[in-house]
């Protein structure tokens, strides 16, 4: 990695193309979303509460009042809270092209402000939301190819959709649904002790008393990623309820959840969802959530009972949060997401 700053002439000669890029791209987006019926929001990145999932950190700050009086408040880690409360206002197609802001994240993938392309589709299935990501993904390369060190993605080629289940078995030799039982809350119990000798017998290392969550994590990250988005675009769909605290179960088979990812080049580009909208199966997955955060992190956020509540008024709906920089890193062929950040964060 250079040690020249960002701002300087050589560095930001080398980067500017990059950079004309990033623009390009996000206007054909902006233009593909108009010429659809989007309607582009920007909500307010000054949440009362980030999100409420375990392993998600958040920059907190004190907002001030005119009485001196000041309130915790955070900078949101996704819009989605605000979204879905403008779907459950009445709006039925909405895009947020903004930033967002994610502690404890920093690497070569990884910037803790980053730019996230989020959308929903009110009354549309969610595999709708797999077919944007490609047209998109057209659209930023053009007649080129998605690139990652050694690795390459056309998305010009139909995207393969892979179950979590069928990804486990074919790369990593792990029965996972063996290990996943339904459970009347939809969060599907889970037996980590079962996944680890699953592991051992694969070969897979662990630590002494990890959770069922971070084996899943190790096999995923380890075994299975490395395969995904390599020549075509993949989606990986329907994970464990137990990793999906946003997203409604799948219709019939309560382990399962309308959750999915798209991969190119064996890098996440983007996190969709059936969106769940009963606000007490919300509630229970939040607090689940918040235990866990709590007894790993020793710290919580809040539940947003405003949210909740809107919850309670927004249509079926799918909705999908996009690392738009990942998107233009990929599409450009830039080793690093930092490249193609106009100002990286300080």
């Amino acid at each position: 990695m250079s040690d020249t700053p960002w701002w300087h002439p050589d560095r930001h000669a080398d980067r500017r193309p990059l950079l004309l890029a990033r623009n390009r791209i996000a206007a054909a987006i902006r233009g593909w979303m108009a010429a659809r019926d989007f309607v582009e929001v920007d909500p307010a990145a000054l949440q009362r509460s980030p999100g409420n999932e375990a392993h998600l950190h958040a920059f907190r700050t004190l907002a001030i009042g005119e009485d001196g009086v000041g309130r915790e408040l955070y900078l949101h880690t996704s819009p989605e809270f605000a979204m879905k409360r403008l779907l459950a206002a009445g709006e039925r197609r909405i895009f947020s092209l903004g930033h967002v802001w994610r502690n404890r994240e920093r690497g070569p993938r990884h910037e803790p402000e980053f730019t996230m392309l989020e959308w929903y589709r009110v009354g549309e299935p969610y595999a709708w939301l797999m077919q944007d990501i490609a047209d998109w993904a057209r659209l930023a390369c053009g007649d080129g190819v998605m690139r990652h060190r050694d690795r390459i993605c056309d998305p010009a080629l139909p995207f393969q959709r892979i179950t979590v289940a069928e990804a486990f078995a074919a790369h990593a030799g792990i029965d996972l649904l063996a290990t996943v039982d339904a459970a009347e809350d939809g969060a599907g119990a889970t037996d980590a002790p079962a996944l680890a000798r699953q592991m051992d017998r694969a070969g897979i290392a662990h630590m002494p008393g990890e959770s069922w969550s971070d084996l899943f994590s190790r096999i995923l990250s380890e075994r299975v990623e490395p395969h995904l988005g390599l020549g075509r675009l993949t989606v990986l769909d329907h994970y464990p309820a137990a990793e999906a605290a946003l997203a409604r179960r799948v219709p019939g088979d309560g382990r399962l959840a309308e959750r999915f990812e798209v991969y190119a080049c064996g890098v996440e580009l983007a996190n969709g969802f059936g969106e769940l909208t009963d606000p007490d199966e919300q509630r229970r997955r939040f607090r689940a959530e918040m235990a866990v955060k709590a007894e790993r992190y020793g710290e919580t956020y809040p539940i947003d009972e405003d949210f909740l509540a809107a919850l309670a008024l927004m249509p079926p709906a799918a909705g999908c949060a996009l690392g738009f920089d990942r998107l233009v890193m990929l599409a450009t062929g830039a080793p690093r997401l930092a490249d193609v950040l106009w100002v990286p964060a300080g």
